[in-house]
C-alpha cells in the first residue's frame, strides 16, 4: 500500500481492496453528494474497481484519507487528466460530514496538487464546483486556485479554478 502524503492530521493513502464498503459508505449520505454528479450504486462499485486497477498501473487515480491520530475514515480524493484538457490534471475530494469546516478539505488540495506538479509533467492542475458549492470554491481558493470563467459540461454550468506550476 502506497502512502501519497501525510501530516500529523491526515493521511492520503491507497484503498486496500477490504476498504470497498468503506468507499461505498462515503457515499450514502445525501448532505455529502449533494454536489456530485448523479452516480448509482453500480457505478460506485465499478469506480472502486477502478482505483484497485489503477494502483496497480501507477496511473492517477482515487486515494483514501484517513484522520492521523485515530485512523478514522475521513473520506477519498482524486487527481485525474482533465476530460476537457488532456495537459491539465483536475483534482477533487469528498470528505465525510463530520471533517467538514476544519481545514482537512484544504490540506488534501494542497497535497495532490503538489503530488500532481511531482509526479506528471502538468503545468496546470484544475478543479470544478457545484455553482452553488461556496464551501469547496472557498477551499480552492485558500488552497492558491485562480477562478476562472464558468465551465459548461453537459449543459451544466461548473465553477471552474486553476492553479499553475511555479
Amino acid at each position: 500500500m502506497s502512502t501519497l502524503y501525510q501530516s500529523p492530521r491526515i493521511i492520503i493513502r491507497e484503498f486496500l481492496p477490504q476498504e470497498k464498503q468503506t468507499f461505498l459508505d462515503l457515499f450514502k449520505d445525501n448532505q455529502v453528494t449533494q454536489y456530485l454528479p448523479d452516480a448509482s450504486p453500480e457505478r460506485y462499485v465499478e469506480m472502486f474497481k477502478e482505483l484497485l486497477e489503477n494502483y496497480e498501473k501507477k496511473n492517477l487515480s482515487r486515494w483514501a484519507i484517513f484522520d492521523a491520530t485515530n485512523n478514522n475514515f475521513i473520506g477519498m480524493c482524486v487527481a485525474r487528466i482533465f476530460v476537457h484538457n488532456t495537459s491539465q490534471i483536475e483534482i477533487g475530494y469528498v470528505l465525510s460530514r463530520e471533517y467538514w469546516g476544519k481545514g482537512i478539505a484544504t490540506e488534501v488540495c494542497k497535497a495532490l496538487t503538489q503530488y500532481s506538479f511531482t509526479n506528471t509533467n502538468t503545468k496546470e492542475v484544475v478543479a470544478i464546483t457545484d455553482l452553488s458549492n461556496s464551501g469547496s470554491q472557498n477551499v480552492l481558493q485558500k488552497a492558491g486556485f485562480e477562478r476562472l470563467d464558468n465551465l459548461i459540461r453537459n449543459q451544466e454550468e461548473l465553477a471552474y479554478f486553476k492553479i499553475e506550476r511555479l
